[in-house]
């Protein structure tokens, strides 16, 4: 398909979420419905929204490519994801919602102090910018490989162009808005996925039959790995990995909350979120019986891709020697709108996150100003959000060599690791810690993070730290944190949720 008509199928992609956004947008009329939805959310929607946010053009594009390094050692990561979201549901909701909260970091200036808050806001913002802008640059670079180099468009235009659509349809319903429209980008893209699947069977001359038998008996769809414990990909470290990876980057991530705050009560809002969490393994199973049919139809075919990433793009949308299509055009259509709902939905997600934490927990707007001066002021900080995450996704002039998921956990694991320190210390101990330390502690742990992983072949007889990168990183949070509290009196019983 013609890069032309690619444009334009996005563009009116866009102009129909756009529309639909803004059309939702109108019942939106205090500052609460932008930060939780009014709280009328139901939860259904929720949980079917959440699955676009959590997929993204990441997801989309890296998951189907990992399967040749990885097999299918994923899914031990997502069988942890369910872990988690359990944890979520039963022990942080119930949390979030006695006290009522619009911002999770205002919990810890409760438990601990301004300094504390601060800290986890501040850790939020940056995993939010570097992680967001990282999938949104993968997004980008391969809509410019596909549509925008060949019409001349420069790639500042094609991130300048992409913003102001997110900045138009959360604009000014936040929550309200993106539980309706993630919705309807989940259902958009599980069917693009689907049917991105009957297209690869088809072209490799398979029946429904033929294809799962054809996938199952592939060696790149081995799941469970307990042979090696110094494997990146053994069960324990992939199953631990994901759980707490989850309840950092979805329980203690105002992005990912925000929807599930906007729910009636707290039973629904854990309705939702098992529901989201049981959706989560046959949906990357999806993605991952696509990467073996993908690597299936690029032996057969010889084509070769520099990076994992470039697998599906270079099959839906490229072409042999003589300028013919590898794909049918309306797998390449099929490719590109999918792209576009999964970047769509996590950015706008992300954009209303970024605007609530600075809003509230940095210029405390809904504690110095009425619903007037609250409406004008996170209108602003929207905008402002909205330029930053456009220089931050300019900012990213290369990608690493593997695949962009393994960089996203990365980065998780440095960023997160602080937040998830903070929480449980706060949750599970009633030790006071001095406030003014928490700031130094929380950037201290990443960097001895950062040495230890550096060196941990050398120093620990081959050894190779993967994803759980997050669980050192909170422990050494935790263990400064207890540090920090040596010398200081026991707490009153009013319990940990009290100042310390």
């Amino acid at each position: 398909m013609s890069p032309s008509l690619l444009l334009t199928a996005v563009a009116l992609y866009l102009a129909v979420v756009i529309g639909i956004g803004w059309r939702i947008s109108r019942r939106a009329q205090e500052s609460t419905d932008f930060f939780r939805g009014g709280r009328k959310s139901p939860w259904w929607a929720v949980a079917v929204a959440m699955v676009s946010t959590s997929i993204s053009g990441i997801t989309f594009v890296s998951v189907p490519g990992m399967v040749e390094a990885s097999q299918w050692s994923y899914l031990q990561m997502a069988v942890g994801f369910v872990a988690g979201y359990a944890v979520i549901a039963y022990v942080l909701l119930p949390l979030y919602y006695r006290l009522n909260l619009s911002s999770l970091y205002t919990w810890l200036e409760q438990r601990f102090g301004r300094w504390s808050h601060r800290s986890g806001a501040a850790f939020f913002l940056l995993s939010k910018l570097l992680i967001c802008g990282v999938r949104m640059y993968l997004t980008a670079i391969v809509l410019q490989l596909v549509i925008f180099d060949p019409l001349g468009i420069p790639f500042a235009v094609n991130v300048a162009a992409t913003m102001l659509c997110v900045w138009l349809y959360t604009f000014r319903g936040g929550v309200r808005t993106l539980v309706w429209t993630d919705m309807i980008q989940t259902l958009a893209l599980l069917t693009v996925v689907v049917l991105c699947l009957m297209q690869m069977g088809r072209a490799l001359g398979l029946d429904f039959g033929a294809m799962y038998g054809s996938i199952r008996d592939n060696g790149m769809s081995r799941i469970w790995f307990f042979d090696d414990w110094r494997d990146t990909r053994f069960f324990w470290k992939q199953f631990l990995a994901g759980m707490f990876t989850t309840i950092a980057m979805t329980g203690l991530d105002q992005d990912m909350m925000q929807k599930n705050l906007s729910c009636k009560t707290l039973r629904e809002s854990q309705r939702n979120m098992m529901s989201y969490g049981a959706a989560f393994i046959p949906v990357n199973l999806l993605f991952l019986a696509l990467g073996v049919l993908l690597y299936r139809f690029a032996a057969v075919r010889g084509i070769g891709v520099a990076r994992p990433d470039d697998l599906f793009p270079a099959i839906a949308c490229g072409t042999d020697a003589a300028g013919t299509a590898w794909m049918p055009p309306v797998v390449s259509l099929l490719f590109v709108l999918g792209l576009t709902a999964s970047a769509f939905s996590s950015s706008g997600s992300a954009l209303t996150a970024l605007t609530t934490t600075f809003t509230l927990d940095f210029l405390h707007a809904d504690r110095r100003q009425d619903e007037a001066g609250l409406l004008r002021t996170r209108r602003i900080v929207h905008t402002g959000a909205a330029l930053v995450l456009g220089l931050v996704i300019l900012g990213f002039g290369a990608i690493q060599d593997d695949s962009v998921i393994n960089t996203i956990y990365t980065v998780a694991g440095y960023t997160y690791g602080p937040l998830l320190g903070l929480f449980f210390f706060g949750l599970l101990s009633r030790r006071r810690v001095r406030d003014r330390w928490v700031p130094v502690i929380c950037v201290l742990a990443p960097l001895l993070c950062f040495v230890l992983s550096t060196h941990s072949e050398a120093w620990l007889g081959g050894y190779r730290i993967g994803f759980e990168l997050l669980l050192i990183n909170a422990a050494l949070t935790w263990t400064g944190l207890w540090l920090s509290g040596i010398g200081l009196p026991r707490p009153d019983p009013a319990g940990p949720e009290r100042k310390g």
